[in-house]
Order: C-alpha cells, then sequence, then structure tokens
C-alpha cells in the first residue's frame, strides 16, 4: 500500500502542513501543531481509526522526524 497521508516538515511557527493522496492528487488537510490536530483532520478525511494508522508508515509519512509524542494507549 502506498502512503495516503503525508505530515511535513515543522515550519517555523511549529506547525506541519499535512496533505492526503486522493484520486490521484495531494490535497491539503491544513496545518498541525499537534498529534491531535492531525488525527482530526485524518477524521475529516473520512479515516475511522485515525490514532490507529497515526504512525504506520504504511499510512502516514512523517517528514522530518516525528514531532510529536506517539499515542500510549494510557487514555
Amino acid at each position: 500500500m502506498a502512503v495516503l497521508i503525508v505530515v511535513g516538515e515543522p515550519a517555523g511557527a511549529g506547525g506541519r502542513r499535512v496533505s492526503v493522496m486522493r484520486r490521484g492528487r495531494e490535497e491539503s488537510l491544513g496545518t498541525a501543531f499537534s498529534d491531535h490536530d492531525v488525527i482530526v483532520f485524518l477524521q475529516a478525511a473520512g479515516l475511522s481509526d485515525p490514532e490507529e494508522v497515526l504512525d504506520d508508515p504504511r499510512w502516514v509519512q512523517w517528514c522530518g522526524g516525528r514531532a510529536w509524542n506517539p499515542p500510549t494507549g494510557d487514555g
């Protein structure tokens, strides 16, 4: 499976551009400042369990490294 979601490198203000591939085109979802922001964008894009794919490299490409702490499952 190809990467569907790209989280760009951190910008000067700390945000990261989030985009998704749809119908062969890259569509910007917005700028994220936390994992929660990325999850909200992915939910809006139609993913039913975005928390499950956040750290799956088959789904998400983190450019410039992982910015925030991965989910711990602690609630």
